[in-house]
């Protein structure tokens, strides 16, 4: 491991992140440090890579040393940062949600291509509004609700419409599921928690120790919120409307069957970028 010099300057204080991030076993730490380094700084990453002989400012330095211990200590990247992109938006994370990540883009994808104008949106289990959002930016015309069961997690996704300037075009409720709802809807999201209980303790230390486990563990075998959700979305899709679902590897078939139970009619399973079927497109 070469010698990192001492001086207060934007390479050497990269140059000593990330020895400490490859020494946590972090994957890309010399990526990483520039990201939390620019966010420290209130900069780019490209503007860090001109000016490696600039100084930081102590103030910088500080909080970018307590960003640089919360990642060494296997904390999201994006929780340190406090925002991750989705759908090409930037969006408010935290504690209380999952972090948005691009497997989830392919329910966007399969929505858009399969209720192209929808008027009315629902997204049960909202989280951070990525889904929810990211539908309405591409519909002007919509209007959507996101229902979640964490106060928190609701109260972020007002936050991040407001910041993307949807407020005006998005609510957001506290329920369970879709409790207090009696409307009907063009388009359903939803990205129900679907790890079995007994993969938790396999997960990176990242999702196993940071991120809510109410959205991540489905029960015993991971099924247990589609059990719940199945018999929910019929009542909830109005005439020609579309349920898109998240499933998680391999439960395609048993999601299917439970579906197929209810009453709906699986259209479309349409695979992400890793190939894995990700976005269940039903209708009733």
């Amino acid at each position: 491991m070469s010698a990192c010099a001492a001086a207060e300057t934007v390479g050497a204080w990269l140059c000593r992140a990330g020895q400490l991030l490859r020494a946590a076993a972090i994957d890309n730490p010399r990526l990483e440090a520039r990201w939390l380094l620019a966010e420290a700084m209130g900069s780019s990453t490209e503007a860090l890579l001109r000016d490696p002989h600039a100084p930081v400012p102590p103030a910088a330095a500080e909080r970018f040393a307590r960003m640089l211990a919360r990642r060494a200590g296997r904390e999201p990247l994006a929780y340190v940062l406090g925002h991750a992109g989705f759908w090409g938006l930037d969006l408010l994370v935290s504690p209380a949600t999952l972090i948005p990540r691009p497997d989830s883009e392919t329910l966007v994808e399969a929505a858009l291509a399969a209720r192209p104008a929808p008027e009315r949106v629902l997204d049960l289990g909202t989280g951070t509004g990525c889904l929810l959002l990211a539908v309405l930016q591409e519909v002007p015309g919509a209007f959507g609700v996101g229902v979640d069961l964490s106060p928190a997690a609701a109260a972020l996704a007002a936050r991040n419409a407001q910041r993307l300037g949807l407020s005006g075009r998005a609510a957001f409720l506290v329920a369970d599921w879709s409790a207090p709802l009696a409307g009907r809807f063009d388009l359903i999201l939803c990205n129900p928690p679907y790890v079995a209980a007994a993969e938790l303790p396999r997960l990176m230390p990242e999702v196993r120790l940071h991120e809510p486990a109410l959205a991540l563990v489905g029960g015993e075998d991971g099924l247990a919120a589609y059990r719940r959700i199945a018999p929910l979305l019929p009542p909830l899709l109005a005439p020609g409307g579309v349920a898109v679902v998240e499933i998680g590897a391999g439960q395609g078939p048993a999601v299917a069957e439970l579906m197929r139970r209810a009453g709906l009619v699986l259209r479309e399973l349409r695979p992400d970028l890793g190939g894995i079927p990700r976005a269940m497109v039903l209708q009733a």
